[in-house]
């Protein structure tokens, strides 16, 4: 009797509600919380690390933003936005304890991969949410934002018209044996290409001879602005130089016309020099066509003053005594005159007419001479009138010819020839691989 009761019992308690309810509760499913949970828990603060110390990084989209180009010191700000994801085998789970695909995770909690750019002067990396979304199988999607500065070498010879383009090196790192391989793929987007008189026109993912991956970001300039404001008044500004040889000698209007015209055109350069870079490789060529055009309106100021000081006098020397009036011959004459009339001798009258005569005749000659001297500075007016306008023809045929040629090149890419000794120095491997999955991989020794 005890047996079969005990067996009644026992079968009694496996069909409680209970029983089940508790069973069902120690077996039942974790939600996606609880998964998250557990994750947090391993403290993966790590990368992961496989047999070769290699960690995988898939670059599946870059959104590209110029922010704006400093041309006076020829740095680039940017912003741009990478999507990547890469695989964690430690963040996984098995289908059978979970029946949820895909959780999401708080950012800071797990390890997040670095990008390097070669050619950054600062960097800045921002995550683009506070969130990363976590596979099933450990495949981690996340986005960063990075806020980077890089120099860029544009060929400003022909500024305002120049078109160029400017690198922009993202990378993994590297650590002799360890490294993170960057897998980027061709989805890249421009966002806000005109920013200023700088135009972003197009972004693409390109690489060099050596398969080392970059971003060619292509510039252009809209040359409205430093036309108006500077190409469009230099050339008024020598207009009204030749306008003013029409202006008269006498008075000096036309001399300080032209001193008003250097002083000005000296407020350009000054705008000139706060904007363009001052010195380089590939100088622009405004800056010599300034420097030419302040010569020629110094030169053109100069030969006023020399004209005008020919017109007054048979010498520009200023330490050359001017033999054009006698102050003391007329005054002998006039005190012979009055003397004549002092003395009231009438035999004399007729020798004192003579004399007045002659006196007339000289002032006479006197003024002749002066006409011819200002016939001969009016002469040299129009030889030097001629002079510049020949000159100013030279140079507008020099300049298009110089502008149609491609003298100046820019090396943008020599950034990764001090990189290159450095990592050989350490043995570094780097690897690149491209939206097919086709890697290339070179070492340094």
């Amino acid at each position: 009797m005890v047996l079969p009761h005990r067996i009644s019992l026992l079968l009694l308690l496996c069909s409680s509600p209970l029983v089940f309810a508790g069973g069902n509760s120690t077996t039942a499913p974790c939600d996606r919380r609880c998964l998250a949970n557990a994750r947090v828990k391993k403290e993966l603060f790590s990368a992961p690390q496989n047999d070769n110390c290699t960690i995988i990084v898939n670059i599946t989209s870059i959104q590209y933003e110029t922010l704006s180009f400093d041309t006076k010191v020829m740095q680039m700000t940017s912003r741009i936005k990478v999507n990547m994801e890469w695989k964690d085998p430690d963040l996984g789970w098995m289908q059978e304890k979970s029946r949820f695909p895909t959780i999401v995770m708080p950012v800071d909690t797990i390890w997040i991969p670095r990008i390097v750019l070669d050619n950054a002067i600062e960097t800045t990396m921002e995550p683009y949410t506070n969130d990363v979304q976590v596979r099933r199988d450990g495949t981690v999607n996340h986005a960063v934002v990075l806020f980077t500065t890089v120099s860029c070498q544009i060929n400003l010879f022909n500024y305002p018209f120049v078109v160029g383009s400017c690198p922009v090196a993202i990378n993994g790192w590297s650590q002799k044996t360890c490294a993170l391989t960057l897998q980027i793929a061709d989805n890249v987007t421009l966002v806000g290409g005109s920013r200023g008189e700088w135009q972003t026109t197009s972004v693409i993912k390109s690489m060099d001879s050596s398969n080392r991956v970059f971003l060619q970001v292509a510039l252009s300039i809209n040359p409205f602005s430093a036309f108006v404001s500077l190409i469009l008044p230099s050339g008024l500004v020598l207009l009204a130089d030749l306008v003013s040889f029409a202006l008269p000698f006498k008075g000096g209007e036309r001399n300080y016309f032209k001193v008003t015209l250097v002083l000005s055109f000296t407020m350009f350069l000054l705008i000139l020099s706060d904007h363009l870079p001052n010195s380089g490789y590939c100088s622009p060529l405004l800056h010599y066509h300034f420097s030419f055009c302040l010569v020629c309106l110094v030169m053109s100021m100069l030969a006023s003053i020399v004209l005008t000081r020919l017109s007054v006098d048979d010498s520009f020397l200023v330490c050359r005594r001017s033999t054009k009036v006698h102050p003391s011959n007329s005054t002998k004459t006039n005190d012979g005159l009055d003397q004549e009339k002092d003395t009231g001798d009438l035999a004399s009258e007729t020798a004192s007419l003579q004399k007045i005569v002659n006196f007339l005749e000289t002032m006479d000659e006197k003024e002749k001479e002066a006409q011819s001297k200002m016939a001969f500075a009016y002469l040299l007016e129009k030889f030097c009138f001629g002079f510049f306008i020949i000159i100013y023809i030279l140079y507008a045929i020099i300049i298009l010819i110089i502008t149609r040629t491609d003298i100046c090149k820019v090396e943008n890419l020599d950034f990764w020839d001090e990189s290159h000794r450095e990592d050989a120095y350490y043995d570094y491997s780097y690897s690149y691989t491209d939206s097919d999955s086709d890697s290339y991989t070179y070492t340094y020794t």
